[in-house]
């Protein structure tokens, strides 16, 4: 018997994860390391594990995730984006209470460009009158 696996991809400022689910028990594999040992912090475990508390599917799924870009705050908020999505690919049912809490809205804040002849992205030269 082939499992269905369910994907998705998270995004958040320069993060993106791509996210495979399975039936399983709850193990998290994030770039073929365990969960405890990628994201040491625990509110950033806590971060991930909302969108399956908010649900009540906590032990209910296996994932494999692959996530570069960004640092490790934006990964883990990539994370839970596209484990969100995952969820609703899994049950549409999902959909409402997922995106009433907001978790399947993409977090676009990035960083601003430098525009050319100036410092920074917003910070100007010192105006001098003489």
């Amino acid at each position: 018997m082939v499992q269905k696996r369910y994907y998705a991809t998270g995004k958040r400022k320069s993060a993106v994860a791509r996210v495979w689910m399975a039936e399983g028990n709850g193990e998290f594999i994030v770039n073929k390391r365990n969960l405890d040992d990628y994201f040491g912090l625990e509110t950033l475990k806590r971060l991930i594990h909302q969108p399956l508390e908010i649900t009540q599917t906590n032990d209910k799924f296996d994932f494999f995730i692959n996530v570069k870009g960004g640092g490790i705050t934006g990964q883990a908020g990539a994370v839970k984006h596209g484990i969100s999505k995952a969820l609703v690919e899994y049950d549409e049912e999902m959909k409402s209470i997922l995106k009433k809490a907001g978790f399947l809205t993409r977090d676009a804040r990035i960083k601003e460009r430098k525009k050319y002849g100036q410092p920074g992205a917003r910070k100007r030269f010192q105006y001098s009158k003489r």
